[in-house]
């Protein structure tokens, strides 16, 4: 134990290259975890205490998700046959299908998505695009918005109504830019603010019909 932290204070130490190898392990439990279609009560109860170990201060919204679902579904002591399928969903949508795919890249995580996905509405409401959009550019993405009377939001705040994530993403997609503006997003969502993020795919169907 670092009782004067002198690790933590030391060159040595760097809080986010810890973070992000313990998402990276947590990408693989979770992948080898449901790798069978399913997930038993010592699994479940395995993950939840190794996220509690790796995430002392869960101050990842993504995880959080993930975390106090399964709290949940553990608080009587007892995973129901349900829940051990929605928990396979759940770690579906996390992982992704990076583990089973050569391809440089691959659909992101739809963990973050809002479920169901909201209604569009254009006109005067302040959009942002991140990661690789099959459709192009994503100048051009956004200018099918603005042509219809919607915004372009600089940063992700809450002054954003939508945060489209493109459908070409990175297998790392939790570490990477466009990630760390899913995770701002996430949280500022759980805050309560009205933003949705989205499917590219969920976009261009409202868009083009």
């Amino acid at each position: 134990m670092d009782l004067h932290q002198d690790f933590q204070n030391s060159r040595f130490f760097h809080q986010a290259r810890i973070e992000r190898r313990a998402a990276d392990e947590l990408i693989g439990l979770s992948a080898g975890l449901i790798a069978d279609g399913t997930v038993n009560q010592r699994e479940a109860e395995f993950l939840k205490t190794w996220i509690e170990t790796n995430f002392i201060h869960f101050d990842d919204p993504v995880v959080n998700i993930i975390y106090r679902r399964l709290a949940d579904m553990l608080s009587d002591g007892i995973l129901q046959p349900e829940e051990s399928i929605e928990l396979v969903e759940l770690l579906h949508k996390f992982t992704g299908p990076t583990l089973s795919t050569d391809k440089p890249f691959v659909a992101p995580s739809t963990l973050p998505y809002c479920n169901p996905a909201p209604e569009l509405v254009l006109i005067g409401r302040c959009f942002m695009f991140t990661g690789t959009m099959a459709f192009g550019p994503r100048k051009d993405c956004e200018a099918l918005i603005t042509e219809r009377g919607g915004l372009i939001g600089g940063t992700v705040s809450k002054k954003v109504n939508y945060l489209v994530v493109g459908s070409i993403g990175n297998d790392q997609w939790l570490h990477s830019t466009y990630g760390t503006k899913i995770k701002k997003a996430v949280a500022i969502r759980e805050s309560g603010a009205p933003l949705s993020i989205i499917s590219e795919q969920h976009w261009q169907k409202h868009i083009f019909g």
